[in-house]
């Protein structure tokens, strides 16, 4: 009989062969997003200080609060896309142009690949 493995434990299996060889430094931190089915998250992590350096999410009151002015949904790509230009200017603000993106096990599709393509057209290097 075959085992069925869910999609969660896959998730899991494939952050963990990413963060195995992927860390942030204090030159180039590392970005990781972390994505539920309603919110989704940033957070740009310097891991040898073991400290988070710039975050962003659609949990803060001043960003759902700018979604919903717009009419727009915080579970979807347009909200992935003013999470990824919001991360983006703050890191700026902290002169933090490049980054090691760590996707956090989801595939590179949809939200996940809003947000980075809105981060990368916004400055950052990745």
């Amino acid at each position: 009989m075959f085992n069925k493995i869910s999609r969660k434990e896959m998730r899991k299996s494939r952050h963990y062969h990413i963060r195995k060889v992927m860390t942030g430094s204090a030159e180039r931190p590392r970005m990781s997003v972390f994505r539920s089915t309603k919110h989704i998250s940033v957070q740009v992590i310097d891991d040898i200080k073991g400290c988070t350096l710039v975050a962003a999410s659609t949990y803060e009151k001043a960003i759902s609060a700018e979604l919903k002015k717009n009419k727009k949904a915080l579970d979807g790509v347009e909200a992935a896309k003013y999470v990824g230009k919001v991360i983006a200017e703050r890191a700026k603000g902290k002169n933090i142009t490049a980054v090691a993106f760590d996707r956090g096990g989801n595939l590179y599709v949809g939200r996940i690949k809003a947000l980075a393509d809105e981060a990368r057209n916004a400055g950052l290097k990745f």
